[in-house]
């Protein structure tokens, strides 16, 4: 069993959501098309075809910078610490006396980034670990992933 706190930031948040977006298929075809535009615009002296990618390209991170902030400012979730606890069974967050639990056959996937230790709970929800706050526990919560969830759900790299 392994327990900790975390302190969910806005750079947590845009770090999650950065990495949610850009590995959807809207945000592959977003970022691909911008280069594209740029690419092209620049190649043929069209210089509208430049700027409008360029805006497409940071159109994304902008809108998600602003999100981020907005929810660690207006989300009561994220003003004090969650408690974690990692175990044989899955992962139990607790705060304010609430608990809840995930079991991990029912847990959707784990992906690391370079700030965290995502692990989500569906498509979309899921429990942010960064890394500051795991310090010398990152190792074991990684080990903790990997034993408990099936191998092709974990996308972890340290």
């Amino acid at each position: 069993m392994i327990e900790f706190d975390v302190t969910i930031r806005s750079g947590d948040l845009y770090d999650y959501m950065m990495r949610h977006t850009y590995n959807s298929p809207a945000g592959i075809l977003g970022s691909g098309v911008g280069a594209l535009m740029v690419v092209a615009g620049t190649m043929r002296g069209q210089w509208l075809f430049v700027i409008l990618g360029a805006v497409l390209l940071l159109y994304l991170p902008w809108t998600l910078f602003i999100k981020s902030k907005q929810q660690a400012l207006k989300n009561p979730a994220f003003k004090e610490p969650l408690h974690y606890v990692v175990d044989e069974e899955g992962i139990s967050v607790s705060q304010k006396g609430e608990i809840q639990k995930q079991n991990w056959q029912d847990m959707y996937k784990a992906v690391s980034t370079s700030r965290s230790i995502i692990v989500y709970t569906s498509r979309v929800a899921a429990c942010i670990f960064p890394k500051r706050d795991l310090q010398d526990q990152t190792a074991h919560v990684i080990e903790m992933i990997c034993t408990h969830m099936d191998a092709s759900k974990v996308k972890i790299r340290q």
